[in-house]
């Protein structure tokens, strides 16, 4: 089943293009990367996900139920952590969520206290006494302590010590267990690598790709680090990413592996180094 559904989703501010014909699906109970560097329409699709901004054309869905004619409905059910988070500055933490936990038709009291004891957060303190790092933890008890069935993260580790980030992941993968789906958007590969199952790549405001983890890794994607004496002749169909120096070249190569393997022949290779790209590079190979 999809608890999240987009097709076709365009967005314009005026003239200004936010996104465009975004397509892609969350299914239930998976941990979906949703990925790009700032400005590439991360927040924009999901601020109209969730009915803060309306859609200019196209659809969606989230637990089969269109996001904008019942999208009140949709909230009770989604945690949602925004890429910045602002409160009241004379309230105190404790306010804060005895507030957002008012508007569920359940006592979140008791996830309440043990979110903010995992996340070290000390309720008594004033939002204004707060560093950034901190506000962001509210953020995240904030959006987990009514147990939602799914989770909408818009980069959520900015302002954590990666201490605290390591805390973070777990606390999601934990959620994920118990049933939760998770939409987690990030510029930061390493994180999208290690929690997600699979991502979409988005561009400009436009998707670019939606598939597996593994299966982007290891699209006949290969990187050569290679310790030749001769660098001439590798600006071969299918490399990318080439760089040249003293001690030999290394390059990102998509293709027939017997071309590079052809070269090689007609050169001494001193060392061979062949490994499967990182997530990061193939990301950026999008992006080239």
């Amino acid at each position: 089943m999809s608890i999240i559904e987009i097709k076709n989703l365009t967005k314009y501010y005026g003239k200004q293009k936010g996104i465009e014909e975004v397509s892609f699906k969350v299914e239930e109970g998976e941990i979906f990367g949703f990925i790009g560097p700032n400005g590439a329409g991360k927040s924009t699709t999901i601020r109209t996900l969730l009915s803060l901004i309306y859609p200019t054309s196209g659809e969606a869905t989230i637990f089969g139920k269109d996001i904008v004619e019942f999208g009140h409905e949709i909230k009770e059910e989604i945690g949602y952590l925004p890429s910045e988070v602002f409160y009241y500055d004379n309230m105190k933490v404790i306010d804060i969520l005895k507030y957002s936990a008012s508007f569920y038709k359940k006592d979140c009291s008791k996830r309440m206290y043990e979110l903010a004891k995992i996340m070290d957060l000390d309720l008594n303190k004033k939002v204004d006494d707060l560093s950034y790092g901190n506000k962001k933890k509210v953020g995240i008890v904030q959006g987990l302590l009514h147990e939602p069935k799914l989770l909408i993260l818009d980069e959520p580790t900015s302002g954590l010590d990666p201490l605290m980030q390591q805390i973070f992941f777990d606390l999601i993968i934990e959620e994920n267990k118990k049933g939760t789906t998770v939409l987690f958007s990030s510029h930061i590969l390493t994180e999208v690598q290690k929690l997600c199952n699979r991502v979409g790549i988005i561009k400009d405001g436009s998707i670019v790709r939606v598939d597996n983890i593994e299966a982007l890794k290891g699209d006949n994607y290969k990187r050569f680090k290679i310790e030749v004496n001769d660098t001439a002749g590798f600006e071969l169909a299918g490399v990318s990413d080439l760089n040249i120096e003293a001690s030999g070249v290394n390059f990102l190569f998509k293709g027939d592996i017997n071309d590079v393997i052809s070269l090689l022949a007609t050169k001494k290779v001193n060392n061979l180094v062949i490994e499967e790209p990182t997530l990061e590079e193939i990301f950026m190979h999008y992006y080239q």
